[in-house]
């Protein structure tokens, strides 16, 4: 489950990237995130795989609290994730196979667990002739399909695909697509970055459309024809980014300046001249949120061992 409550990211510029977001993506759905350039799609995404930090609010991973998780353990916790990026960032001095064991190494698994399970992912992704193929001799569907094996190949829970088909065209989009929802029928949680409208409106699953940092609309579909025209739908969330503009122009509602921040970094919570320092602890003492550190880096271990043992 993917869980964000009331969550703002603001940079240093003063951009308003992400504002107030409220989102839940359950276990096993498939969802499409929408919106025109500087919606706020990216920081979205980049917030989940805890590349960000949020400005304020609370994110939630299978469990894991991404506001406390401690920076050492970011690499294990992305490792539950699977992410697909538009521009594929396949090793272009190894074949098919070892771009997919890649993942694999990455993790420690053995030679033996290896040699089991990339050719599954191979077959899986219809890649099983192409396994000794270097990347410059597959097609771009081909190349989405080797990095749709090697996000796999770890068993995510999730995966996070960013404009996955941005490069293909219409026929191989509508492969890669078919492929993600074979994925998303085995169980997987899928959530796809996209501008293609064509592509949302054939697939008629639960549309997130975004516009100015907030969600302004959240429907999924109930009823379809035999046209795949969508007959019934429910709205899960309506928003006028008025609403916030309106709030904006109201005095008291501005944040106050970051004395103490750099150009091109995000704003840090905390850093306004007139924030209370920090208390101090005193040597042989442990506080509230050492303890809860402490639990959340516990439950990131036990996960990741959990699913290193169902592969």
């Amino acid at each position: 489950m993917i869980r964000l409550n009331n969550v703002s990211k603001i940079y240093e510029t003063g951009n308003k990237a992400v504002r107030n977001l409220n989102l839940t993506i359950e276990d096993g759905e498939f969802v499409f995130i929408i919106g025109k350039s500087g919606s706020g799609k990216s920081t979205l995404f980049k917030l989940i795989t805890r590349e960000l930090m949020p400005t304020e609010g609370k994110i939630e991973v299978n469990g894991i609290e991404l506001n406390s998780i401690r920076k050492r353990d970011i690499p294990k916790y992305r490792r539950m994730l699977g992410v697909i990026f538009q521009d594929f960032r396949l090793l272009n001095d190894r074949n098919v196979f070892e771009n997919i064991a890649f993942a694999q190494r990455v993790v420690g698994a053995g030679i033996r667990e290896i040699k089991e399970n990339v050719p599954q992912m191979l077959k899986l992704t219809g890649l099983s002739s192409k396994y000794k193929n270097m990347p410059n001799q597959l097609s771009g569907g081909e190349q989405q399909r080797v990095a749709i094996a090697r996000a796999l190949i770890n068993k995510p829970s999730i995966i996070l695909a960013d404009e996955p088909t941005g490069n293909l065209d219409e026929a191989n989009s509508k492969e890669i697509m078919n492929l993600l929802e074979e994925i998303n029928r085995m169980g997987t949680t899928v959530v796809v970055i996209t501008h293609s409208k064509a592509m949302i409106k054939e697939m008629n699953k639960r549309v997130i459309t975004m516009d100015k940092g907030v969600i302004i609309s959240d429907v999924v579909p109930i009823k379809v024809d035999s046209n795949g025209e969508i007959i019934e739908k429910k709205e899960l969330k309506i928003m006028d980014t008025s609403e916030f503009r309106n709030r904006e122009r109201k005095p008291g509602h501005g944040r106050g300046k970051n004395v103490n921040s750099q150009p091109g970094r995000p704003v840090q919570r905390g850093g306004n001249m007139n924030s209370k320092p920090e208390r101090q602890v005193q040597k042989g003492k442990t506080t509230n949120s050492q303890l809860t550190r402490s639990a959340q880096n516990r439950n990131i271990n036990k996960k990741m061992e959990s699913r290193r043992g169902r592969s």
